[in-house]
């Protein structure tokens, strides 16, 4: 029966029965006359959830990783200088990617549990007066830490600097989730995967892609054949893909956005918001501290959460998995065995974010940390009571 208990990884999340079910198809031709009527739907309804009127949103058959390759292989050329602060494992693998791609990669190094350095982009920027920087590099939700950055803080300053640098987002653990403002932001490719906010299975990159950065593809000359932004493109206007589609996930994505829609892209983004101030509630009963050195840095995605010292985050992790049959993300990179996390995004409610607060609880408990069991299952009940619905029932 284990397999009935939710996860609170964040990512991939928990999978609502709904789109499980509009995924469970038999296999369809996907150049059929009536592909389209499915697929194109699609991608206009994602420039929704993206923030975009005049972007264009291109999806491929990958996870989030295939869509940071792509967005800078369509854009760029080996030598070209980018620029990017590293606060986290996912920063940190962006840069891993642009300096195999033969890029100059200029990093900034900052604490893990701060943001993107706004101030600091704008000191390297104005320096750059030959405008050799040729994009700037953010990771909106830090997933290993639980941090979120402030985007349009970072657009502000690129416009500041008089910067002509195109501005590329990660964006794969907070759209859908929380709010995202491309076209406000300046954003000229925002990078999100389907496994996350969209509640689907793995395999579907979904970019959202500025007309600065289409202008950009017209003196790229970085490699690329299955990431080809005008393969895929030429494809979708004749409402095909230029080699075989991830299909089941086109139909769940067809029905993920209407779920998004009937609940409201507000509504979810406060659902969200409410849940992880539940986390926190708790996190701060039990006397533990977040990895996000301050509130306006809290992700509402994930809580990267420090154990005390002298205990070790992955012991937890296993024992919660091993005796009580639920998943919890682990530390990643600088916060390996040094912090555990809780996602609470996608397919989820208070009740089942309550029942992972009194799981960790116990595996905590087991391995004799230092808090009061039950406690922060009870702040988060209480916030969660002062704050429900009057329309639940």
């Amino acid at each position: 029966m284990t397999d009935q208990n939710p996860v609170f990884i964040p990512g991939p999340t928990n999978i609502p029965d709904r789109l499980r079910n509009a995924m469970h198809l038999q296999t369809r031709d996907h150049r059929a006359p009536d592909f389209v009527e499915t697929f194109a739907p699609v991608l206009r309804d994602c420039k929704r959830v993206f923030g975009t009127e005049t972007g264009e949103v291109i999806t491929f058959p990958s996870s989030g990783t295939g869509g940071w390759e792509a967005s800078i292989c369509n854009t760029l050329s080996a030598g070209d200088k980018v620029l990017i602060a590293r606060y986290g494992m996912f920063s940190h693998r962006w840069i891993d990617l642009c300096q195999r791609h033969n890029l100059d990669v200029q990093v900034i190094e900052c604490a893990w549990g701060s943001g993107a350095p706004a101030d600091r982009f704008a000191e390297v920027l104005s320096a750059d007066s030959g405008h050799e920087i040729k994009a700037v590099l953010v990771t909106h939700n830090e997933t290993a830490t639980g941090v979120k950055s402030d985007i349009a803080a970072v657009r502000q300053a690129m416009d500041a600097s008089g910067h002509p640098a195109m501005l590329f987002v990660d964006c794969v653990s907070s759209l859908a989730s929380m709010p995202f403002e491309m076209d406000a932001w300046g954003v000229d490719i925002a990078v999100s995967g389907s496994q996350k906010g969209f509640m689907l299975n793995t395999g579907m990159a979904i970019l959202g892609v500025s007309q600065k950065a289409l202008a950009a593809m017209e003196t790229a000359t970085l490699t690329r054949t299955f990431f080809d932004f005008r393969d895929m493109m030429a494809a979708n206007a004749n409402g095909g893909f230029p080699y075989t589609p991830p299909l089941q996930l086109i139909y769940g994505m067809k029905e993920s956005l209407a779920m998004l829609f009937e609940e409201g892209l507000e509504n979810v983004y406060a659902r969200h918001h409410r849940l992880a101030e539940g986390v926190r509630k708790a996190v701060d009963a039990w006397g533990l501290k977040l990895c996000a050195q301050s509130p306006e840095l809290y992700s509402d995605t994930v809580s990267a959460i420090y154990v005390p010292d002298g205990f070790d985050s992955n012991q937890l992790t296993e024992h919660a998995f091993n005796a009580y049959g639920v998943s919890f993300g682990i530390g990643l990179g600088e916060m390996n065995g040094r912090a555990f996390r809780i996602g609470h995004l996608g397919s989820l409610t208070d009740v089942m974010v309550l029942s992972g607060l009194a799981t960790i609880e116990m595996a905590m408990a087991d391995l004799n940390y230092p808090i009061t069991l039950g406690s922060g299952v009870a702040a988060a009940q209480e916030y969660f009571r002062k704050t429900a619905s009057k329309n639940c029932a």
